[in-house]
């Protein structure tokens, strides 16, 4: 449905890719990877039009409809059902259920829907976005990063409707558990190439890893061949016994590729410089209560800090998780209860807000002193440069730096501190693969405690060994890992996954007794066989999407797909009378 061939894309007189090949099959969900700034979102740019490319050819089908998630919010309507409605045209006006049902999923309540879209948070504002590019049925969906603002649960229901999605997907996230779930092939950008290769992350990265020793080794065995042949060259040269071998060698040498050594890839290098707790309980909290209005937000919060403890704290986006954070920090002042903290208490809080209090005016390293005035300018020039801020850069003022650049100078601050608990409130969403692996080597490797407020999967399962969990009705303390909250508890079913829930017992309930009604037996028989026409109806429709998904027949995709949506609407109108 898409092909790049050889196409090169140039900035300032740097390439960021060159000579790319690749084509996306039908069907296919692609994961994206490679370190920031190697061209990602540039090549999503280049596949829609945005950003032109110096050489190649794009090729895309004119009847092949592409959907992005837009980052820029430009509300019109003043109400998010109404916004989200105008993503579609005039007649579908009265089908609203069409983005209540998707709504929903991302995790807006029935009250949400008529709500100024403006009255929220830029993480449900890019939701409603993402809301608006799905209901225009794309053949193709190029989503970067959706997966930084939602939480869990919101993950979960887009899991799902990736893997049932009928189309294309080529998808941006850092969220390694998240990509792997839902994707068919990996693709990364590594050294200004691009590879795909048909699994997950894992298998990609291990084939990096083995091409480059293989390279280095062959790099290593052509040095050696050369300086033989040079050898027989310098010897035989101006031999008339030897000159026409010497001068056959030196064209051989010619002809042979230049392999240049790899340059070495800079990761960011976590280390948090502890100082000890004598102590066994760095922090007790009991009977916690905050809100920000009358109503609480969050109430009866109750566990203990241990010294090396690894606390994940989780749930639905606003249910106070950032909050509470800020609370035990005393950055806000709880409503009830109480915070016990050991006299030895260092605290290193990373938090969203955080970052706005980096003064504009200040240098990298003027920051990371600050913090620390023990270190000396060596010391803070080698914590800015594990920040990747090398050389010159680690003295960039503030007021010049991108938001994650902002962000990696909080975690540098951190890594300055002497601390024995850490609060760290999404330290992920700035990060790759790669930085995301090493922070979470560094939390397993500190010697003091550590509350993370986070939704990457792979990093609760490689760090944590208690939860805070926030939920519907409160929070709640769990002592054990993550996949035994999953085990044991799991997550409460929203709205969506109860409907679907409730349908599945209707078709297994037996038959009406005797003292039904003869009337509703007979409109639920009637209900029941409507139904059972439609679904055959969805199995000859679907049959049909995937026929002209193999032929390539985008009209007959968007066609059906359109009729597809009424039935299984239909369905669950349906459903809803029995």
């Amino acid at each position: 449905m898409i092909q790049l061939v050889n196409v090169t894309k140039s900035f300032g007189g740097r390439t960021l890719f060159e000579e790319v090949t690749f084509s996306l099959g039908s069907g296919e969900i692609i994961g994206l990877v490679g370190r920031n700034g190697t061209g990602k979102s540039t090549l999503f740019k280049i596949i829609t039009g945005v950003e032109p490319y110096d050489s190649g050819d794009v090729k895309i089908p004119k009847s092949y409809k592409i959907g992005t998630l837009d980052q820029h919010i430009h509300f019109t309507h003043k109400s998010v059902v109404d916004e989200c409605m105008s993503a579609l045209g005039p007649e579908f006006k009265y089908e609203t259920y069409r983005a209540e049902k998707l709504l929903t999923g991302l995790g807006f309540s029935d009250e949400d829907f008529e709500k100024d879209p403006q009255s929220f948070s830029g993480g449900y504002q890019i939701r409603i976005n993402l809301v608006k590019t799905l209901l225009t049925e794309p053949n193709c969906l190029l989503l970067d990063e959706p997966t930084n603002y939602l939480d869990i649960v919101s993950l979960q229901w887009l899991r799902s409707f990736l893997k049932s999605f009928n189309g294309e997907v080529i998808l941006i996230t850092h969220d390694r558990s998240f990509m792997d779930s839902v994707t068919t092939h990996t693709m990364g950008v590594h050294r200004g190439k691009l590879r795909k290769i048909k699994g997950q992350t894992k298998k990609y990265y291990e084939q990096l890893e083995q091409d480059e020793i293989v390279y280095e080794q062959t790099r290593i065995n052509q040095e050696k061949k050369i300086k033989h042949m040079m050898d027989y060259v310098d010897k035989y040269r101006v031999s008339a016994r030897g000159a026409s071998q010497a001068q056959s060698r030196l064209k051989a040498i010619e002809k042979m590729q230049d392999m240049q050594q790899l340059d070495k890839i800079a990761d960011l290098d976590f280390s948090f410089n502890h100082t000890p707790c004598p102590g066994k309980q760095i922090m007790k909290v009991k009977n916690l209560s905050f809100g920000y209005t009358e109503e609480n937000l969050f109430s009866g919060v109750t566990f203990e800090v241990d010294r090396e403890d690894r606390i994940g704290i989780i749930g639905k986006n606003g249910k106070g998780k950032s909050t509470l954070l800020n609370v035990l920090s005393h950055e806000l002042k709880e409503r009830t209860g109480e915070i016990w903290e050991h006299p030895s208490l260092a605290l290193g809080h990373f938090g969203q807000t955080n970052v706005q209090r980096l003064h504009p005016e200040n240098s990298i390293t003027q920051e990371i002193q600050e913090v620390n005035t023990d270190l000396n300018i060596t010391r803070v020039k080698a914590i800015a440069g594990t920040m990747l801020f090398t050389g010159e850069d680690s003295d960039k003022k503030i007021s010049v730096l991108s938001g994650g650049e902002k962000a990696r100078v909080m975690l540098g601050k951190i890594l300055a501190q002497k601390t024995n608990l850490l609060f760290l409130d999404e330290p992920t969403n700035h990060l790759d693969m790669e930085s995301i692996d090493s922070l979470g080597e560094a939390i397993n490797e500190y010697d003091g405690a550590c509350l993370i407020v986070t939704h990457n999967e792979d990093l609760l399962r490689s760090c944590v060994n208690k939860l805070v969990i926030f939920r519907q009705d409160g929070a709640e303390f769990f002592e054990g890992t993550y996949d035994e909250f999953l085990e044991k508890i799991g997550w409460e079913e929203t709205p969506q996954t109860k409907k679907e829930k409730k349908a599945v017992e209707k078709e297994k309930k037996p038959e009406k007794t005797q003292e039904t009604s003869s009337g509703n037996k007979y409109r639920e028989e009637e209900v029941m066989a409507q139904i059972e026409t439609l679904e055959k109806y969805q199995s000859v429709l679907e049959e049909k999407i995937q026929n002209a998904s193999a032929a390539g027949d985008t009209d007959a995709i968007t066609s059906a797909g359109h009729e597809l949506e009424l039935v299984n609407a239909k369905i669950d109108e349906l459903l809803e009378l029995l």
